[in-house]
């Protein structure tokens, strides 16, 4: 893996040279950041890193350690998302994490001694799952001390059998929604729950339809009306889309935030938006199109209907 971190060095380097500014956000996903040599990146990105950069790392539980945490401190790194998935022990075991939910929340506890700004991700619908979690063990991450959660139902690329309708784990999602909320994460974008002032800003840059760069193997990134996605280290340019689209793609996804859609400048969307507002599922305030509870259930139909 040390060959990997050389690369990317080297990758992360060339795109510092090739930015205009320094980078305002940083986010270090998957399962590298425990696998390779953390220093070659780290030490090429410090230059580079605004003042505020927001810096974030996502963290297997297993991996969690004293030693990679102080290195990811003095690495400038300055906020965690660790992958939990599940507070059902029958679960992970079934997924295969290695790991009970005990071990998760003390590895939870080690990241929060090095870090306020941290929090985890849950997958919802995994086979047997909402049986095995009730809502008291998520009511129970009230002790953990998060200031962001992310909420995903389960994507089902295995093939898994049993898998709980859809209408389930939306009611599900709905509980969680309701309990984040009363220990004060609360949703700002459908997926996402954050404390006042810690939503995660790489990800908003990204909704906001802000440049970003990828780095690293499958990673995708947006550079004016350049599309790229990497094959192993490489940067591999992927399309370059029209003014008109970039623009269009850029704007639509915001609807999947707390600030809503502005469709001023749009007038083809109206209409369709319109319909969306009065089927419940949208709420609108002057040109602002914004997700109701029901609208967050089926947003990437709304979003497939704004053809871009």
């Amino acid at each position: 893996m040390d060959d990997y971190a050389a690369s990317l060095a080297s990758i992360v380097a060339d795109v510092g040279d090739a930015s205009a500014s320094q980078l305002k956000t940083v986010y270090f996903g998957g399962g590298t950041p425990a696998l390779c040599n953390l220093k070659p990146i780290l030490d090429a990105l410090g230059p580079r890193l605004a003042p505020d950069c927001e810096f974030t790392v996502e963290l297997h539980p297993l991996d969690v350690g004293e030693q990679l945490l102080r290195t990811l401190v003095a690495g400038g790194v300055n906020r965690i998302s660790m992958g939990v998935e599940s507070l059902s022990d029958e679960t992970l075991d079934h997924m295969g994490r290695g790991y009970s939910a005990d071990a998760a929340r003390r590895a939870f506890d080690e990241v929060r001694r090095f870090f306020d700004n941290a929090g985890i991700d849950l997958i919802i619908g995994y086979p047997g799952d909402l049986e095995r979690t009730g809502i008291e063990k998520v009511r129970a991450l009230g002790e953990w001390g998060l200031s962001h959660c992310s909420v995903y139902s389960l994507q089902n690329e295995r093939g898994l059998d049993n898998v709980p309708p859809d209408d389930a784990v939306l009611d599900r999602i709905g509980e969680i929604a309701a309990e984040l909320h009363a220990i004060g994460l609360l949703r700002y974008e459908i997926s996402n729950y954050a404390l006042p002032g810690r939503e995660c800003r790489h990800n908003l840059a990204v909704w906001r339809g802000e440049d970003y760069f990828g780095l690293g193997e499958g990673a995708c990134g947006r550079i004016g009306v350049v599309r790229t996605r990497n094959c192993g280290t490489r940067r591999e340019s992927a399309e370059t889309v029209s003014r008109d689209f970039d623009i269009r793609e850029r704007r639509i996804f915001r609807l999947r935030t707390r600030e809503g859609l502005d469709a001023s400048g749009f007038p083809e969307w109206t209409e369709i938006l319109d319909r969306h507002v009065d089927d419940g599922l949208l709420a609108r305030s002057g040109s602002v199109y914004r997700l109701t509870p029901r609208g967050t259930e089926v947003c990437d139909t709304i979003l497939s209907d704004l053809v871009l």
